[in-house]
């Protein structure tokens, strides 16, 4: 018992600390869905926008628990510095992968593509028009009116150009 009493400060936080963050993630989980809908974003495309935001509220969430428990502020955060080093130096090994997911957010909340919309990619060495199958996390699934399935990193479509066409627009095959 005596124990309880001398944490009865950290355990009153974590409780508040738990209930900010369920109606946090709950509001922001509302927010997404409602202009997914209001977007017409695919589920898929949903998921992963859900994944990397709750990543972000649950490490927030846990650095301040950490605080609220007594973890030293200074090895708290020579800790995470030291995890982000590592985490940084794997990332520019992998820079494609840091900018494929970064450009999945981008082409989720501000590009006018979606799946199913038929599209031209601008490119002077190619002339690719077709259907937008799928996007995913890391790749963009196009199927050309040739029947070809090309997939691009998500990356390489925020720098090229994109025509969204109409049907009207679009090449008998």
């Amino acid at each position: 018992m005596e124990n309880l009493n001398e944490y009865k400060y950290q355990l009153l936080l974590t409780l508040v600390i738990v209930i900010v963050m369920s109606t946090i993630i709950f509001s922001i989980k509302r927010a997404i869905k409602k202009f997914s809908f209001v977007k017409a974003i695919d589920v898929n495309r949903r998921k992963i926008i859900f994944i990397l935001t709750y990543l972000v509220v649950y490490i927030l969430f846990g650095a301040l628990l950490a605080v609220v428990w007594g973890v030293d502020f200074n090895r708290l955060s020579i800790f995470i510095s030291s995890i982000l080093a590592v985490l940084g130096v794997g990332f520019f090994a992998q820079w494609s992968l840091l900018s494929n997911l970064t450009a999945s957010v981008i082409l989720f909340f501000n590009h006018p593509v979606r799946i199913g919309s038929r599209i031209r990619i601008l490119d002077k060495d190619f002339e690719l028009i077709g259907e937008v199958k799928d996007i995913t996390g890391f790749y963009f699934f196009m199927k050309t009116d040739k029947g070809e399935i090309i997939t691009f990193p998500n990356s390489l479509i925020m720098q090229k150009g994109i025509e969204i066409l109409k049907d009207e627009e679009s090449p008998q095959a």
